[in-house]
């Protein structure tokens, strides 16, 4: 089979556009019938389709929602995906939800055909679609979906205020810097020179500082972006380094505390949400392998899965791992010993999600503060290094 790309037209006269797997134009035509659509035209496509790349978090929220909604009010898992289809105005929920379409037409459980979409469904998702089919839970699986995903975004949302504000001052301080160094500073030098004046220290520094930006800028953006592109070549092509890299990252002080215990939210709540749906633990230790979003605790979740695999209590195989902290051990003990793991792991993640928030706020109370000296007091140095002269010139003219 291959894949089309198609324009049709709905029984209301809109007219719609996506991708779909037929052998020919005249399957496809037939497909879109049973979909309600009269094709218009067609044509194989040259490129991965947009049911290839990433969904967005948000719209994947919205549109487990709405299945959901869909299904728990009994509407057939074909028609509620055919509804969904018709209502997205996004262009990659619609070729997702056409994908899905066609696999279920097809005879494939939802399960399955979310496999097929790694831009949309993750290994967690995929877990818990089998587990509802199986047990006949679906609308509460997809519910749960929803939920992680929402976790998710929550979470990650958490992790960019970190970097959105330095980044704005450090934007704004390279700038001034940099028109500093580039303009200003040239025109005070040839003032200067002019007119003989001795130049104080501080805006000797500016002018050399000047000099090397104007002469070695070029050079010293080259030898960065080739930096850079090295680092991403080694990094591609070298798993030890990339968990290397992974571990500094978490002993990156104050910074490195906050990315654990954002990672640890995340593992705990998906384990949880896949225990609690039955998955056994070894399958839900390897559907959040990749949750985790870092290699270090990644490889102590599998070390753990290796453990328990072996006859260890889930507790001890965490403890031997080495990468969890006692908190999360003594939590699957107590869980362990009575009986409600579920709801252990629930509070992990509940304390280390409010752990992380508030470690958040009190490093962008210090750090607003903290930037906002610093580039004060930077643009008080090269102001005073440039008004400087320019006062003693005028200082010096005749009344």
């Amino acid at each position: 089979m291959s894949r089309y790309r198609y324009r049709a037209l709905a029984a209301d006269g809109r007219r719609v556009r996506g991708e779909l797997e037929a052998g020919d134009l005249a399957e496809l035509e037939h497909r879109l019938r049973a979909l309600g659509l009269m094709l218009i035209n067609g044509e194989p496509c040259r490129r991965p389709g947009w049911f290839g790349r990433r969904v967005p978090r948000r719209e994947l929220i919205h549109f487990c929602f709405h299945l959901e909604q869909l299904l728990s009010a009994g509407v057939p898992p074909f028609d509620s995906l055919a509804a969904l289809r018709d209502a997205s105005t996004h262009p990659r929920t619609h070729a997702m939800a056409c994908a899905l379409l066609a696999a279920v037409e097809r005879g494939k459980p939802l399960s399955e055909a979310a496999a097929a979409l790694p831009g949309a469904f993750s290994a967690v998702a995929v877990s818990l679609l089998r587990a509802g089919e199986a047990a006949g839970t679906l609308p509460q699986a997809i519910r749960d979906i929803g939920s992680a995903l929402t976790r998710d975004d929550e979470l990650a949302a958490h992790a960019r205020r970190i970097a959105i504000y330095p980044a704005i001052v450090g934007s704004i301080l390279l700038l001034a810097v940099i028109v500093a160094l580039t303009q200003l500073v040239p025109e005070l030098e040839q003032l200067a020179r002019s007119t003989g004046q001795a130049l104080p220290l501080q805006t000797r520094i500016l002018v050399g500082l000047s000099h090397g930006v104007r002469d070695w800028g070029g050079a010293l953006l080259l030898v960065l972006a080739s930096g850079i592109t090295a680092g991403t070549w080694a990094l591609a092509r070298s798993a030890a380094l990339r968990l290397r890299a992974d571990a500094l990252r978490l002993a990156l002080p104050l910074v490195g505390d906050i990315l654990h215990k954002l990672a640890l939210a995340r593992f705990a709540a998906l384990f949880a949400t896949l225990y609690g749906a039955g998955i056994n633990i070894l399958d839900a230790l390897r559907a959040t392998e990749e949750a985790v979003g870092n290699r270090v605790l990644r490889a102590g979740l599998r070390a753990a899965g290796r453990s328990i695999e072996q006859g260890q209590t889930i507790s001890d195989a965490f403890a031997a791992a080495g990468v969890f902290p006692p908190l999360v051990t003594r939590m699957l003990k107590l869980g362990e010993h009575t009986g409600a793991l579920e709801r252990a792991l629930g509070n992990v993640a509940t304390l280390y999600q409010r752990e992380a928030t508030e470690s958040i706020a009190r490093l962008q109370a210090a750090a607003e503060p903290a930037l906002t000296l610093l580039m004060g007091g930077l643009l008080l140095w090269i102001a005073s290094a440039v008004l400087g002269p320019i006062y003693a010139l005028t200082s010096h003219l005749p009344g």
